[in-house]
């Protein structure tokens, strides 16, 4: 499944849809202004709440959440020890661990289980620069899951960037 994000680089509240190869909108990132913290809600084409993302209020390293339904799903952070590239590393609710690596203030890292790829997220292939796209290479991989890690990483990265 191979989706393109497109960002606005200006705007209240940080919304941007998700489109197909097709340019239907598929997915909004609709994020929340004027909170504590950082927070947006990933819902589908009508409007239903898939996952919600949110940054962990008290942690000793930036930490963002990942909920479905009340229930937190993953948790991300930045990987204690990454010196060349960007790290981070998901851990799901069952203990299960994603690894998170490359350009990511750029848009080009990749999502990986245990040496398996899952999703690239690359802007090599698109022209416009507030636009990049998600490669979600297993049918059977969860796209919200995936997507709200993507988010959760660049904002976690852009975060770092600004301080």
């Amino acid at each position: 499944m191979r989706l393109l994000v497109r960002e606005r680089l200006f705007g209240i509240g940080d919304d941007y849809w998700i489109e197909d190869t097709e340019g239907r909108k598929v997915f909004l990132v609709d994020g929340k202004a004027m909170r504590v913290r950082d927070t947006f809600e990933l819902k589908d084409a009508q409007g239903r709440i898939l996952v919600e993302i949110r940054q962990k209020l008290l942690s000793l390293r930036d930490t963002m959440l990942i909920e479905r339904g009340g229930e937190q799903l993953a948790k991300v952070k930045k990987k204690h020890l990454s010196l060349l590239r960007n790290h981070y590393r998901v851990t799901l609710a069952d203990g299960t661990e994603l690894d998170v690596s490359g350009k990511i203030l750029d848009r080009e890292f990749a999502v990986d289980y245990d040496g398996e790829l899952l999703a690239q997220i690359s802007r090599r292939w698109l022209t416009v620069r507030d636009t990049y796209g998600i490669d979600i290479v297993r049918d059977d991989a969860d796209a919200s899951l995936l997507i709200a890690v993507a988010v959760c990483v660049i904002v976690l990265a852009e975060k770092e960037h600004d301080d």
